[in-house]
């Protein structure tokens, strides 16, 4: 049985629906390659999951008669394997799936779709980001990049950020889902009630692929599907965000329904408690309520504390309970804030910063590893030192980075520049002249090979017997070699062995 998000997928670009300008800039970039290789050789499809980038690039390739050739996370993704497959790819004429010969001259192209790209970058896709940016630069194919998190990309490459046409695709509307699961129905043979179908479009959140699993759950053993089947969908696609119990928390008055609401969603309190704490002295204006809201605030926290020191779980119902249903509960005034929920702004730096944690990780575990000493010690003592002689020593670059095997990412943040800055480019430049130098030394001749004027060993000198002279007379061998007389009642020594 095939299942419906398969059998239905849109096979040209027209059938995506929810994004008419995003498909219609695609296409226009595609259609840019008929007349040679373009400004912009590679295209970033952007948005959310389950809204049609992977589906949109496939309808693509079929709409334009070109060849796919993806790459997703599932595969190995190193810099030899991007190399491999996609850059050697990007650059020669193939043979399509079924063998017919592509050459690009004639205007035969084929598309290399890097899917999940925002992810490419992690412990086991070591070398990656240089091999994506030379990608980008020297394909004479079409490129397009899939991924849900832009910026997670684009602050590692200044290549990716200015040297290709990015492209947002949006949630499509619940109307727009609708209209498009009527068809699937009529197709499949299966009448949904009018109010149901509201229920699965809107329950989906723009999610074109969810709404499709969720008909094809109800329609499963089916020929109707009623409101009552819709309505059990609320449990798993009915989840509320976080706005929605701040909201609940500070501006309803009804503490027992933002106790409700955490119930529903699938926040870590952890972060619930960070969101609180931000927004409180904001939404409580009045000095006894931000009190009392602090009270059951720390009261909350030390819950979450005893939780990770003991391992004991059952206080998340006490920590839950104090964080929504307790705060709400401390407000005694009529004062409320019109201001927007702030994000809070411990999670923000932390985010900006992620990428520099990461690299700074990596840095030290190579450079603890090289030293023989602790992370945490490298880390205090060695990095601010290092970085201050990396800034002012080009030879001396070269010969931690040879040494260490550090990455063009590792130098970057030694350096304070990017990966792909011309800095970093000179480094590793050097690193691999250095390398290739070692290796041909290696596979020079082996030392057990005999020179050209060495006499073989049948040609010695002989001399006859008589003439050779006597052989020393052999001497009795030492006393501590052999064994000792064992006298009665005495412990044998290790010597006497």
């Amino acid at each position: 049985m095939i299942d419906w998000t398969e059998k239905y997928r849109p096979q040209t670009l027209d059938g995506v629906l929810g994004n008419p300008t995003a498909v219609n800039t695609l296409r226009t970039w595609a259609k840019s390659w008929s007349n040679g290789i373009p400004q912009m050789r590679a295209v970033v499809l952007m948005g959310p999951p389950g809204i049609g980038k992977t589906t949109s690039a496939e309808a693509l390739a079929r709409e334009m008669g070109w060849d796919m050739v993806e790459m997703n996370s599932s595969d190995q993704r190193t810099a030899k394997d991007i190399e491999s497959v996609a850059v050697k790819g990007s650059r020669f004429n193939t043979f399509s799936s079924d063998g017919t010969y592509i050459e690009s001259d004639s205007g035969g192209r084929k598309l290399i779709i890097l899917d999940e790209a925002d992810s490419f970058f992690g412990n086991k896709d070591r070398g990656a980001l240089p091999a994506i940016n030379q990608l980008i630069r020297t394909t004479r194919q079409p490129i397009i990049l899939i991924v849900n998190d832009f910026y997670a990309l684009s602050s590692k490459s200044s290549v990716v950020k200015n040297e290709t046409l990015q492209i947002t695709f949006k949630r499509a509307s619940a109307s727009t889902i609708a209209k498009a699961l009527y068809r699937i129905a009529d197709a499949e043979g299966v009448d949904v009630e009018p109010e149901a179908m509201e229920i699965i479009a809107a329950n989906a959140s723009g999610d074109m692929r969810a709404a499709v699993r969720n008909l094809e759950s109800l329609a499963l053993g089916s020929a109707t599907v009623t409101v009552e089947m819709a309505e059990g969908l609320s449990d798993r696609a009915d989840r509320k965000d976080m706005y929605d119990l701040m909201s609940a928390v500070f501006r309803r008055n009804e503490p027992l329904k933002a106790r409700r609401v955490l119930d529903k969603s699938d926040l870590e309190l952890d972060t619930v408690l960070l969101w609180v704490d931000e927004n409180l002295p904001y939404e409580y204006t009045d000095r006894g309520d931000l009190v009392r809201g602090y009270e059951k605030l720390s009261r909350a926290d030390i819950f979450l504390g005893r939780i990770h020191r003991r391992q004991y779980y059952r206080f998340m119902v006490y920590a839950g309970d104090m964080m929504t249903a307790g705060v709400a509960s401390a407000r005694r005034s009529e004062r409320y804030s019109r201001d927007r929920i702030k994000f809070p702004t411990y999670l923000s730096k932390m985010s900006r910063s992620k990428a520099v944690r990461n690299a700074k990780s990596s840095v030290c575990l190579k450079l603890a590893t090289g030293l023989h000493t602790s992370t945490r010690r490298v880390s205090l003592d060695v990095l601010p030192s290092l970085k201050v002689l990396l800034a002012n020593d080009p030879e001396l670059r070269v010969d931690v980075a040879y040494s260490y095997d550090l990455e063009p990412e590792d130098m970057g943040f030694l350096l304070n520049k990017k990966a792909d800055s011309k800095e970093v480019k000179a480094v590793f430049k050097q690193v691999d002249e250095r390398r290739e130098a070692r290796r041909l030394s290696s596979q020079k001749a082996s030392p057990r090979e005999q020179p050209a004027f060495a006499f073989p060993l049948e040609a010695e000198p002989r001399c006859d017997p008589e003439d050779r002279p006597p052989e020393p007379p052999s001497e009795p061998v030492p006393a501590l070699t052999q064994p000792r007389p064992r006298s009665k009642g005495v412990q044998r020594s290790l010597f006497d062995f």
